[in-house]
C-alpha cells in the first residue's frame, strides 16, 4: 500500500460529498424499506436502484458495498454485544474508491475516472498502477491510499520476525529473537495527564460563564488553542518513537512485525474509574497505524496476533500467573524478565509456533523520546512522494 497526502481542492470536496450523498440515500432507503415493507434488500438490488452522476459506476457500487459490509459487521458483533448498533447515520462526506477499471497510469500521472462526462482526478504518480485506490479524510487534508495485489506470502524465517506488545505505560516493547527494546511512553502519559487536567480546569471555568458571552467565547478559543498544541505534541512523540522502532527493526533485517491485537481490550476489562480512563485513552490504534504504514514503506509486513495471556505465561515453562509490578517472576521455574518483554516474546512465539525459551535472555534496552529524533523513516530517494 502507498499513501499520498493531497491538499484540499473543490474537486476532492465534490467527490467526497457525492459519495456521502449516495451513502445517505442508501441508508435511508434501506431502513425505510425494512420498516414499511419488512424486506431486506440485497446489495445487487440497491446497486441497480442507486447510482451517481458524479462518480464512476464501480465507485458508486463500492459505496453501496461499504454499507452492506458495515451491516454484516453489525450482525456478527451483536451476537456478543447486545448494545451494538447497526449503520443508520447519514454521511455528509464519505470515502471514494476506484477499482482497476477506473485506474490508469500514463507518463508519471495517476488518472482516476469519475464516469463519462466528468473530469477525472489526476495525481502525479511515479509508481506502477495499483488495483484499488481510496480517497479518505485524515482530519486536516485528504489522503490517497493505493493498494497493490501481492502474491501469497511465503513462510518467513524465524530470524525475520519481531513481536511487539503495545501498552499504556510503555508505547511498545519489541522482541526480534535476540534483543528486547522498550520504547518508553512516560512522556506521552505526562502529556495525557496534563491534557485531562487542563480540560477539567477550563471546563469548570467555562461553566461559571454565560454561554455565548464574550468571555465565554474568548475562553473557548484559548481552550482550543491549548488543546491543539497538546495534541500536536502527542503526535510528535508517537511519530518519533514509531520511526525509531521501525528503523531499528529494518536495520536488524526484520521482515515481519507481529503486533498483539488489543482492539477489544476496552470491552474486556474493568479496573475502576482511574485505570479505566487510562485504558480508554490508550493510543494503541494510532501506534499500530503508524507502525503499519512506516513498515510497509520499507517493504516489511505487519500482522496482528491474539495477545491473550501473553503477559501472564512464562516463556520457559508455560505456567501462568498474573504479575505484579513491571517485572515478571515465574513462581514455578524462577524465570525473571520485564513484564512487557514477556508479552512481546510470547506474541512472537505464538505467531511462529515455537517452543519454550532456552537459556538466559539479554536485558532489555530502553529508548526514550527526545525532541531531536527523526519523524520519517529513511527511504530511497526514488521513493519520495512528488510535490503537487
Amino acid at each position: 500500500m502507498r499513501r499520498l497526502r493531497l491538499p484540499n481542492t473543490p474537486q476532492l470536496d465534490a467527490l467526497a460529498r457525492a459519495a456521502g450523498e449516495l451513502y445517505s440515500a442508501v441508508v435511508v432507503d434501506f431502513w425505510r424499506t425494512v420498516r414499511k415493507r419488512g424486506i431486506w434488500l440485497k446489495p445487487s438490488s440497491m446497486m441497480r436502484w442507486h447510482t451517481s452522476n458524479q462518480l464512476h459506476a464501480h465507485s458508486a457500487d463500492a459505496v453501496v458495498q461499504s454499507f452492506y459490509a458495515a451491516l454484516k459487521s453489525w450482525r456478527k458483533r451483536r451476537k456478543t454485544d447486545p448494545q451494538a448498533k447497526p449503520p443508520y447515520r447519514r454521511r455528509r462526506y464519505f470515502r471514494v474508491q476506484w477499482k482497476s477499471s477506473a485506474i490508469r497510469v500514463r507518463e508519471g500521472t495517476l488518472i482516476l475516472s469519475n464516469g463519462r462526462g466528468n473530469t477525472p482526478l489526476v495525481v502525479p504518480w511515479p509508481w506502477e498502477a495499483p488495483v484499488l485506490v481510496e480517497l479518505g479524510w485524515t482530519g486536516t487534508d485528504y489522503e490517497l491510499r493505493a493498494v497493490y495485489s501481492r502474491p501469497a506470502a511465503e513462510p518467513v524465517a524465524e530470524g525475520g520476525v519481531a513481536g511487539a506488545d503495545l501498552g499504556e505505560v510503555h508505547l511498545a516493547v519489541v522482541y526480534d529473537g535476540e534483543r528486547t527494546t522498550i520504547y518508553n511512553g512516560r512522556e506521552l502519559r505526562a502529556k495525557r495527564q496534563h491534557q485531562n487536567k487542563l480540560k477539567a480546569h477550563l471546563a469548570a471555568k467555562q461553566s461559571r460563564m454565560r454561554k455565548g458571552s464574550r468571555r465565554w467565547r474568548k475562553l473557548r478559543r484559548s481552550k482550543q488553542k491549548q488543546l491543539r498544541k497538546l495534541e500536536n505534541q502527542i503526535w510528535d512523540i508517537l511519530h518519533k518513537q514509531t520511526t525509531a522502532l521501525v528503523s531499528t527493526l529494518h536495520e536488524r533485517g526484520v521482515q515481519t512485525v507481529v503486533i498483539g491485537d488489543v482492539r477489544d481490550l476496552r470491552k474486556r476489562v474493568d479496573y475502576g474509574p482511574a485505570a479505566n480512563q487510562r485504558i480508554h485513552q490508550m493510543v494503541t490504534g494510532r501506534v499500530r497505524w503508524l507502525i503499519t504504514y512506516k513498515a510497509e514503506q520499507l517493504g516489511m509486513r505487519v500482522v496482528l496476533q491474539d495477545e491473550s495471556y501473553t503477559s501472564q505465561e512464562c516463556p520457559r515453562c508455560g505456567s501462568r500467573h498474573k504479575p505484579r509490578g513491571r517485572e515478571y517472576t515465574c513462581l514455578v521455574c524462577g524465570f525473571r524478565f520485564h513484564r512487557d518483554g514477556v508479552g512481546a516474546v510470547n506474541i512472537r512465539r505464538k505467531y511462529l509456533g515455537l517452543g519454550p525459551v532456552v537459556g538466559v535472555m539479554a536485558s532489555p534496552t530502553g529508548v526514550r523520546w527526545h525532541p531531536h529524533q527523526r519523524t520519517c523513516v529513511a527511504r530511497d530517494k526514488r521513493e519520495r512522494i512528488p510535490a503537487l
